[in-house]
């Protein structure tokens, strides 16, 4: 018998089935891994323009629950400008109407109100803000 040196069929085709199990365990890890930082990126993105819309209506006249008008720029709070890149991306902003929870009467002379700010993405809701506004009545 001669002793031969190498690697027989079925040891290279072991070897192979090993690797091939190991490869796939890491690209699912680096795809799970990729889509866990899309996800991230997008909820600071939502998150950033949340606060900056929440930001700019803080800026802005107190207007009265009654007196508020979405269809009047005169009578609505106003949105920000959104970045061009993210327009393309499909991000957007809604302010709903907002909610009375305390009315001004006879002993107050404030109302407070709850508005509530929107980040949609391609029409899909990705974030909700809602907080609080008081305003002085004259």
């Amino acid at each position: 018998m001669k002793s031969e040196k190498g690697f027989t069929l079925i040891e290279t085709l072991v070897a192979l089935g090993l690797l091939g199990i190991i490869s796939v365990g890491l690209l699912s890890g680096l795809a799970t891994t990729f889509r866990a930082g899309w996800v991230s990126q997008e909820r600071v993105i939502a998150e950033s323009l949340a606060k900056s819309q929440w930001e700019h209506i803080m800026a802005q006249d107190y207007i009265l629950t009654a007196d508020y008008n979405p269809d009047d720029p005169e009578n609505c709070y106003q949105l920000i400008d959104i970045p061009d890149e993210l327009v393309v991306k499909g991000y957007t902003i809604e302010i709903n109407n907002p909610q009375i929870i305390i009315s001004p009467g006879e002993d107050s002379y404030f109302e407070l109100q709850s508005i509530t700010v929107v980040i949609n993405r391609e029409e899909k809701p990705l974030l909700m803000m809602s907080d609080y506004r008081v305003g002085r009545l004259s």
